[in-house]
């Protein structure tokens, strides 16, 4: 096995991130944010190792090959790297600390899931363009979870209308109610199967496509990825996992009763609701009961310290990910425009720049996040009006911005300024935390665990994976 080209830089200089669903949109500009910032924030000897899964060989080429063109143009054009080297400044340089590699994983096939797992912790990865071939990843500083699909049908024009009557055009933009959701699939459990599935006699439980795409995948392929992401020793850098959420996931886009939303609930905002619950909630005491057999596993015996998961969303961008035509597409990129303009601070629009809140979780410092308890927050990429990006702390129903219950007068008293402050762009019929709330909180986020881990644990049964496997 050749040695890596990062092979000499000493271990604390390796960084190395994974981030699913990277060949458009969000995820390609969190590619992007990544290397602009890592190459503007480390040191001059630190090496990046980013990589960018998508659904096929194919599409991880054209994903590499646009991030490398991405990076050239950085390195050439940075007036601040100019400036950190000094005056010999040489692009390549810079260009010769970035490694893209990539694999290959489909989040709505379980099977694709283990064996990128496997791959990643006990094989070997290359880049498809031939650059790198071949090499063993040690660990993962951090996992960033974007992929995942929308499902839905498109704009319910009446419910728009009044919509953007009663609460204008900045609220209408940001939390919308108007948008159709698409009747919810359900996997081919033959095909999720294989092999297998002539030998069950129970079958495992049925996935829902958004559901598995959005969430379980994710949480499936965390749980896999442990050896990779838990740690040995305090003093090493913990294992970060950024899950990516919606601005837009409140209590009421999920039913307990109908958990994968295949029928009652628009399956989109319903997974998010999921996410924001499993984030938030995992280190609580009475989740850990659940939570704490999803972290424990033979595999990391000798890795007691897990990884610490943040929550972050993109803001509002305009991505593929809604269907429109491309007369629709323009009218709603200006009308995003419009609404960052009329004072909205969730509207970043341009996917670059929707990738602050995830890439900072990623590269942050961990000592700053700790202050900042992050953890406890859900940080979206908030927008000013000429489009400088920051992170912002969001509100969740049920949770408030941290988990904190805070009267109005004191919300109003925020020391952050500008759109940065807790009530700037908060949600028009928003009701203030209350202890009843946040304990109703922390018992969703408990049958949340629950039943993600007994999904878990019965389709690792059917599949044959987990312990000894």
């Amino acid at each position: 096995m050749a040695s890596p080209p990062w092979a000499g830089a000493a271990s604390h200089e390796q960084f190395f991130v994974l981030l699913t669903g990277a060949n458009s949109g969000v995820g390609l500009g969190i590619g992007q944010r990544i290397i602009d910032e890592f190459l503007a924030s480390r040191s001059l000897s630190s090496h990046l190792i980013l990589i960018p899964t998508t659904r096929s060989v194919s599409k991880s080429r054209d994903t590499i090959l646009s991030l490398r063109a991405h990076l050239k143009k950085t390195a050439k054009n940075s007036q601040q790297l100019r400036s950190r080297a000094g005056h010999d400044y040489d692009p390549q340089t810079a260009i010769s600390r970035v490694h893209i590699l990539s694999i290959q994983v489909d989040l709505c096939d379980l099977r694709s899931i283990y064996s990128a797992a496997k791959q990643l912790v006990r094989g070997t990865v290359s880049d498809p363009t031939g650059v790198v071939t071949g090499v063993k990843i040690p660990r993962l500083d951090a996992a960033i979870f974007n992929a995942g699909i929308g499902g839905w049908a498109g704009l319910d024009w009446c419910l728009f209308a009044k919509q953007f009557a009663q609460v204008g055009i900045a609220q209408s933009c940001t939390f919308p109610i108007f948008k159709k959701a698409l009747p919810a699939a359900t996997l081919d459990q033959r095909k999720l199967l294989g092999d297998s599935a002539s030998d069950l006699k129970t079958p495992p439980p049925e996935l829902a496509e958004v559901f598995c795409a959005n969430v379980f995948g994710h949480y499936v392929l965390a749980h896999e990825l442990l050896p990779l992401l838990s740690r040995s020793r305090p003093s090493e850098p913990r294992g970060r996992v950024i899950w990516t959420s919606t601005i837009d996931a409140g209590h009421e886009h999920l039913n307990f009763d109908d958990f994968q939303a295949q029928k009652s609930r628009p399956p989109y905002e319903s997974s998010k609701r999921i996410t924001d619950l499993l984030c938030l909630t995992e280190d609580l005491p009475n989740v850990q009961k659940v939570s704490s057999a999803y972290f424990s596993s033979s595999a990391t015996a000798d890795k007691p310290i897990k990884p610490r998961f943040y929550l972050s969303h993109p803001g509002v961008v305009c991505t593929p990910l809604f269907p429109l035509s491309w007369i629709l597409y323009w009218a709603y990129y200006a009308a995003m425009y419009l609404a960052r303009w009329l004072g909205s601070p969730w509207h970043p629009v341009e996917p670059y720049l929707g990738a602050c809140a995830p890439t900072w979780l990623a590269l942050a410092d961990q000592d700053s996040l700790d202050e900042l308890n992050a953890e406890r927050v859900k940080w979206g990429t908030s927008a000013t009006r000429s489009g400088r990006v920051a992170p912002k702390k969001s509100e969740v129903d049920g949770w408030g911005w941290e988990g904190k219950i805070e009267t109005r007068d004191v919300l109003k008293r925020d020391p952050t300024p500008g759109v940065l402050h807790k009530l700037r762009g908060r949600k028009w019929d928003a009701e203030d935390l209350t202890e009843d709330k946040r304990m109703q909180f922390e018992e969703d986020g408990r049958k949340c665990w629950a039943e993600l881990e007994r999904l878990r644990i019965a389709w690792e049964e059917a599949l044959g994976e987990g312990e000894g496997k």
